[in-house]
């Protein structure tokens, strides 16, 4: 009992608004029991309303340690990349090799660190050789890059674009084009193009954070073998040509595969789609500012403005949809499911609840991957030794390196792993909200203000905080369809949509302004 007190003079601002907010939301939640109904229909909407807030704050949440304005694009990325696994695979496979190729050359950094160290150049030297190592490289992938065949789609032409293959796939139909092959150079020589230009890219880059005196690896990259590095390059070269030469039947296969078992593809290849992202990000664009944190949010709100347009220039700028996986999209017999087993068996889009139906999909398994989401990256956090130097990096960064751990790989790996889950929530969410180049501009909001609620500093609190999010707009939402009955006002008061956005920021503001830290936030 003591220790109870002490917490609550302790965190009483703390204590006092959650409170507050409880009875706020007790009484959003007793405005939206149907008197009239009987039984557990009484309680549908309250339910109902709960769950879908319950699946919009699952969608939302999905940021780690540094602020990213470039957050919500990769979340449209991995939205986008998701619908080309499942409605295109052929155009996923035929990127895969020239990606896994390009990224193949950045495996050698740690041997032309050492090279060049040994090398000991003349500052003006250092400072002049990855400006041309650079042209020549630009040169190179320039010419070798465009003459890859990928086998994609028209955007001058509606029978060819994202939006008619959409259509397509959600009526059961498969378009396979026509595959294209290398035209005017052959294709070993198109190949070593590649890798030529990304052995040089990784040398440019290496050169670029030597020039500039930054610790491009740590003391890992010091002592590493020098075999390792050419082992990880030839197991990804490997890995790319031996794609490249089953590239056919590869594609064939995937065509064949059920929408559930491409979606579960779809996931894996968003997320690494994401992670590698992420990790480009980190060691190009916020590993040289870290401590100048109003430059990352100037400089990642760029890079979110490139991969907007980027987006818009590869699949185009109309809206289209993405179908849900087969075990959720049953319709026939036997649905909408009375029972749990019922929905397993005919794998029914609804289950009947309360007398009303939630759809499986957007209402119980985004919820549920939110959920195990949120505790995997929690005890990965909190009970590993990757969460125990993360968190002892964040307070004294210095005093970690002196224990010879490699801060910046380590904090490398974390931002790789905070946008490989918001590309995560976009192959998710994608299905359930649609895809769009403004997707990412929508949802950043929503994760700025849910971290600004739970606080900056605070993981748990950034859970809290898209939760509350979620279920803030979603009430807003259903009360905005029966009114709230408010006194002395003879009819009920409906909140228009665009009240969806401006409580979730008016409830920022009121919670900033008890606590400027957030609801978990500590100050630094």
């Amino acid at each position: 009992m003591n220790t109870l007190l002490q917490s609550f003079r302790k965190n009483r601002s703390l204590w006092t608004t959650l409170v507050a907010l409880l009875f706020l939301f007790v009484l959003a939640v007793l405005g939206l029991i149907d008197q009239d109904a009987e039984g557990g229909a009484r309680y549908k909407n309250v339910v109902f309303t709960i769950l879908r807030g319950f699946s919009t704050g699952s969608i939302i949440f999905g940021l780690m340690n540094v602020l990213n304005m470039a957050h919500g694009a990769i979340f449209m990325i991995g939205a986008y990349v998701g619908w080309t696994v499942i409605v295109r695979p052929d155009t996923a496979v035929d990127t895969f090799t020239p990606i896994v190729l390009l990224a193949s050359g950045f495996l050698l950094a740690p041997i032309w660190h050492k090279s060049i160290n040994k090398l000991k150049l003349s500052s003006r030297v250092s400072r002049l050789w990855p400006w041309l190592s650079l042209a020549f490289t630009l040169v190179v992938l320039g010419f070798f890059v465009p003459q890859y065949p990928i086998t994609s789609w028209n955007l001058g032409s509606y029978e060819t674009t994202p939006v008619n293959y959409a259509f397509a796939a959600s009526q059961g139909q498969v378009v396979v084009p026509e595959p294209k092959l290398f035209q005017g150079i052959s294709p070993l020589l198109g190949l070593a193009g590649i890798i030529l230009g990304s052995i040089l890219a990784g040398l440019t880059v290496t050169g670029f954070a030597t020039s500039r005196r930054a610790n491009l690896a740590g003391a890992a990259m010091q002592t590493e073998s020098s075999w390792k590095p050419l082992i990880y390059f030839g197991l990804l070269v490997f890995l790319g040509l031996l794609v490249f030469s089953f590239n056919t039947p590869i594609s064939e296969f995937l065509y064949s595969l059920d929408s559930t078992w491409l979606f579960i593809i779809a996931i894996l290849a968003a997320v690494i789609t994401g992670a590698g992202l992420g990790a480009l990000i980190e060691s190009s664009v916020i590993r040289p500012i870290y401590e100048w944190h109003m430059y990352v949010l100037m400089l990642t709100m760029g890079v979110n403005v490139i991969i907007v347009e980027g987006v818009r220039s590869i699949w185009g700028a109309p809206e289209f949809t993405m179908h849900r996986p087969s075990v959720f999209a049953g319709t026939g017999e036997g649905c909408p499911a009375e029972s749990l087993s019922a929905l397993i068996e005919f794998k029914c889009s609804t289950i009947s609840v309360l007398g009303g139906r939630i759809r499986t999909y957007n209402e119980i398994f985004i919820t549920i991957l939110g959920f195990i989401v949120l505790v995997a990256v929690w005890m990965l956090l909190q009970r590993t030794r990757l969460g125990m130097i993360v968190r002892a990096g964040v307070q004294d960064s210095e005093m970690v390196k002196a224990l010879g751990i490699n801060v910046q790989k380590i904090f490398t790996i974390v931002f790789a792993l905070g946008v490989g889950l918001a590309a995560l929530g976009g192959v998710i969410g994608a299905p359930s909200t649609g895809l769009t180049t403004a997707l990412g501009e929508s949802l950043l909001i929503n994760m700025l203000v849910a971290l600004a609620i739970g606080g900056l500093t605070s993981y748990p609190g950034s859970a809290v905080g898209a939760l509350m999010v979620g279920l803030l707009q979603q009430f807003v939402i259903k009360y905005g369809q029966i009114g709230i009955n408010i006194p002395f006002m003879e009819e009920p008061f409906k909140p228009s949509p665009p009240l969806v956005p401006a409580m979730t920021v008016l409830l920022m503001v009121v919670v900033l302004l008890i606590m400027p830290n957030g609801l978990f936030g500590r100050s630094k």
